[in-house]
């Protein structure tokens, strides 16, 4: 189960999760970063490094932010 990086990044992009990936997964976008859930190993680093708790275990997403599962596998096709 990858990590999904959800609307509180929009136009944040303070780049703390991109820095603390150890697989390289992350990439930034034109409005915020994304995560390959292809190379995502699932470590958590980044989940606890973003500056504003915008990065969530698939599973855990809440609700309101499900869309951004869909946007984020969109980026990487």
């Amino acid at each position: 189960m990858a990590y999904v990086i959800t609307s509180p990044c929009i136009g944040e992009k303070s780049a703390d999760c991109f820095d603390v990936c150890p697989v390289d997964a992350i990439a930034e976008g034109d409005d915020q970063f994304y995560i390959d859930p292809n190379t995502c190993i699932d470590c958590g680093a980044c989940e606890t490094a973003c500056p504003v708790s915008a990065i969530f275990e698939e599973s855990f997403i809440p609700d309101e932010e499900r869309s951004y599962i869909r946007k984020n596998r969109e980026f990487f096709k």
